[in-house]
């Protein structure tokens, strides 16, 4: 036998992340409303920071150099904009990195990490590859359920993720909830909230984790640019949480790990909060559209769970009906997530995009059900 590298065990266990399609099964390109991307784009703002040509003025930076590794800018807009102390920041690639640094700090081996059936696909990922056991606790109406992840821990659980909006379902915990479920943690289990939605978010709702990190040493918020900012081809994330936790985030993540472009995008994105509310507008609009319009289909078996993200997860009688609305969207153009990988063999998950799209993916799925509004 030839011997040859081997993997840890438990890393075998991972499946790879499955992005959101853009194309169709013969390469055809669709519009993707597969992956939650802004379909208004990026702002004016953070175009014209991308764009700047690097070197171009005695603060730019050139290509050639290293990007600052504390992202204090970005830190000091992020903590003025938000309230927070931007020492009690940390930015990563993504907040995808950012999850995977918390299991990673602090769980391992023998360890357990917690989160509700129908999360994000990152956080079992994030488990297995520290060598830790995930523990999927049973959903409630497709959210989180705050008794039964409370009774889920043990003295081996270490790391307790929640989306909130959550992904793939768009369910989101009010703020009691969100404080009982923290509540009934012990104080050394990390409550990591995923608030990549946040924003989407009436604003009076926009700071409850904030504030609850800011009370507790066992929070750490995460936030991302790539969803209502548009800066997902940048992959800019960040969290907020205790200094001991973010010391700790801070020993482990890469050294460079956002972009000078990033960092410069994202502050400028910061600055354009009109945008952000247009976006948000947008998607509350067009989603209520498409509610309207599934809930026209109710006789048809066709429902909802209803969201507050910038998607909508459409549920059908069967798999096999999800597969002939999948191919119909795509015949037409348009790419959807189909999620039998993550329990929902009979859903799609339909980003909000432009206000014509929906006017097609709604007309593409009555059209496909027989059901007119």
């Amino acid at each position: 036998m030839i011997a040859r590298p081997q993997p840890k065990p438990y890393i075998l266990g991972i499946h790879a992340y499955v992005p959101g399609k853009a194309t169709a099964e013969d390469g055809r390109p669709l519009v993707k409303l597969s992956a939650n991307e802004n379909p208004l784009g990026t702002s004016t703002a953070a175009l014209a920071a991308l764009n700047e040509p690097r070197g171009s003025s005695k603060t730019a930076h050139s290509p050639a150099d290293y990007p600052d590794p504390d992202a204090k800018a970005l830190r000091a807009a992020i903590g003025e904009l938000h309230g927070l102390d931007p020492a009690r920041i940390v930015c990563g690639t993504g907040s995808d990195e950012l999850l995977n640094l918390a299991a990673q700090g602090f769980a391992g081996a023998g360890d357990e990490v917690v989160f509700p059936r129908y999360s994000f696909a990152v956080y079992d990922i994030a488990a297995r590859r520290c060598g830790a056991d995930p523990v999927v606790v049973a959903d409630r109406d497709f959210g989180a359920d705050v008794d039964a992840m409370i009774a889920a821990v043990t003295d081996r659980t270490r790391v307790v993720f929640l989306a909130n909006p959550n992904n793939p379902t768009g369910t989101w915990l009010e703020p009691d909830e969100i404080a009982r479920l923290h509540a009934g943690l012990p104080g050394d289990v990390l409550f990591v909230l995923d608030e990549a939605y946040g924003e989407y978010l009436d604003p009076a709702y926009q700071n409850v984790g904030f504030e609850l990190a800011k009370q507790h040493d066992n929070i750490l918020v995460t936030r991302t640019f790539s969803k209502i900012y548009g800066l997902a081809a940048e992959r800019i994330g960040w969290a907020f949480g205790a200094p001991g936790i973010i010391d700790v985030l801070n020993r482990i993540r890469g050294p460079f790990n956002v972009t000078q472009s990033g960092q410069s995008a994202a502050v400028a994105a910061l600055g354009d909060q009109d945008f952000v509310e247009r976006s948000r507008t947008h998607n509350a609009a067009e989603r209520r559209r498409l509610v309207e319009a599934i809930t026209a289909m109710d006789n048809r078996g066709i429902s909802f769970v209803p969201s507050e993200a910038n998607f909508l997860l459409v549920r059908f009688p069967d798999a096999h009906s999800a597969e002939t609305a999948r191919d119909a969207l795509a015949e037409n153009g348009y790419a959807v997530r189909h999620l039998p990988g993550q329990g929902l063999p009979d859903a799609l998950r339909i980003t909000i995009g432009k206000s014509e799209d929906m006017t097609r993916v709604i007309a593409v799925l009555q059209n496909c059900f027989g059901a007119h509004a």
